[in-house]
């Protein structure tokens, strides 16, 4: 089928739905493109994971390939109209046990890029950023990798940006909610995808359907299909949850925000993965993420099997925190600063839901069990970054022109990897935390 002639179905319209969208339109202006999604991408709130106040936008990866992608990324970051006003380049401060500041250098090195990277001992990154982190836990850390060239962005505005432009090129915007991917069947026992059924029963057609779905993606493939294990997305991607808060800071507290960097730290190591905290400067407020990474695991009615989704009311539940993930996120403080913004208030407890692999790669892939039917998603908590060149692989994917390195890393029937010793994958279920809580 030629891309060029083809109807597009785009589903969610998160960061890689919103990049998907516009790539194609930049590709093929004559295609039908539309993208769907259960809220307008202009709502005051939305249950996308790159919904959000701000993300962090670096190129620090002890991976090669997400390193170059993500050095790419800044380019546009820094210089395209479109992104570069929501862009803020004021650094990024990594405190880790282990060895990755340094690979962080070697793949800098390896791909001849030179940002203003450096590591620094502890004892310098006390006094970094006006003495910032010198209350920060640097248990086991050697050296504290600092990236100036690095920052964080303005996330829902970006993301705001990104579709509004797409519009503008002539993608339909649907706000519906998508209960079933919907097939063929007139030529095979399984059919070939031809769109979307929505919550109130209407079909969407296209030749083509992207699944942009981010936590979603697996129970609206076993929904689609209960019968059709080929379908499913088994062990390849999992809903998870992590929560994020803001704190207000006062007004005489207001100026450690000018040119305030993002931190991150993976102590302590026992808890989980690392923590962060990045300036707000809109609420005049930190923005911070806690380290406990959970699931909230379901029964299917119809096969039994057992899967993670995301809470299934509108809006995911998401404003709905358990007080031991409040608690969590606190520790972004203490990790990071010490005692010096000890007994802080937080406020806008967030669970954010994304969808995870066990190595962490994205999935941008043909579904290989159904014809017309591809998979673009799990950002696996560190997707946002690549909004403005996600869509350019995407196409290609697509088009058939995707690097093989990018195609078997990106693959759906990639070899799984074990999640044991992996500190990010979840483990901890959101309904304990709910019944710590004493609520059902």
């Amino acid at each position: 089928m030629d891309p060029a002639a083809s109807s597009y179905l785009i589903v969610g319209s998160g960061v890689f739905g919103a990049s998907t969208a516009l790539h194609l339109a930049r590709r093929f202006p004559g295609a039908r493109i539309t993208l769907v999604d259960r809220d307008h991408y202009d709502a005051p709130r939305r249950v996308a994971a790159s919904w959000d106040w701000n993300k962090v936008v670096r190129a620090d990866y002890s991976d090669i390939t997400y390193a170059r992608l993500a050095l790419e990324a800044q380019g546009l970051w820094r210089a395209d109209p479109l992104w570069q006003r929501f862009y803020h380049e004021s650094g990024v401060v990594w405190i880790s046990p282990g060895a990755f500041a340094q690979t962080v250098r070697d793949n800098f090195a390896a791909l001849g890029a030179t940002p203003d990277a450096s590591a620094c001992s502890v004892d310098e990154a006390r006094g970094i950023y006006g003495g910032l982190f010198a209350g920060a836990d640097y248990t086991a850390v050697r050296e504290v990798h600092v990236n100036r060239s690095s920052g964080w962005a303005e996330a829902k505005e970006a993301l705001q940006s990104t579709v509004a432009a797409a519009v503008a090129l002539g993608v339909e915007y649907r706000v519906a909610q998508v209960a079933a991917v919907a097939f063929d069947r007139s030529e095979g026992a399984r059919g070939r995808c031809c769109g979307v059924t929505t919550a109130d029963g209407a079909l969407l057609a296209a030749d083509r359907v992207v699944l942009c779905s981010g936590a979603y993606t697996p129970k609206l493939l076993i929904d689609s299909d209960p019968a059709w294990s080929e379908l499913h997305a088994g062990g390849r991607i999992l809903a998870a949850g992590v929560t994020e808060a803001t704190t207000p800071l006062d007004e005489d507290e207001r100026a450690v925000l000018e040119g305030m960097p993002v931190g991150i730290n993976e102590n302590p190591v026992q808890r989980g993965c690392d923590v962060g905290c990045m300036p707000l400067p809109s609420l005049g407020a930190f923005k911070c993420w806690g380290q406990v990474f959970v699931r909230n695991t379901v029964t299917h009615p119809v096969t039994n099997e057992q899967l993670s989704a995301p809470p299934m009311q509108p809006d995911y539940k998401q404003w709905d925190v358990p007080a031991a993930l409040q608690e969590d996120v606190g520790w972004a403080l203490k990790s990071l600063f010490g005692d010096k913004f000890q007994g802080k208030k937080m406020e806008n407890f967030r669970l954010c839901w994304e969808a995870v692999t066990p190595s962490d790669d994205f999935i941008v892939s043909p579904h290989p069990a159904c014809d017309g039917l591809f998979i673009a998603t799990c950002g696996s908590f560190h997707g946002f970054k690549f909004l403005p060149v996600l869509g350019k692989y995407v196409v290609q994917m697509l088009c058939d022109e995707l690097a093989p390195d990018l195609q078997k890393q990106w693959a759906w029937d990639r070899e799984l990897p074990s999640t044991e010793g992996n500190k990010k994958w979840p483990r901890k279920e959101l309904g304990d935390f709910i019944a710590e809580d004493g609520r059902e």
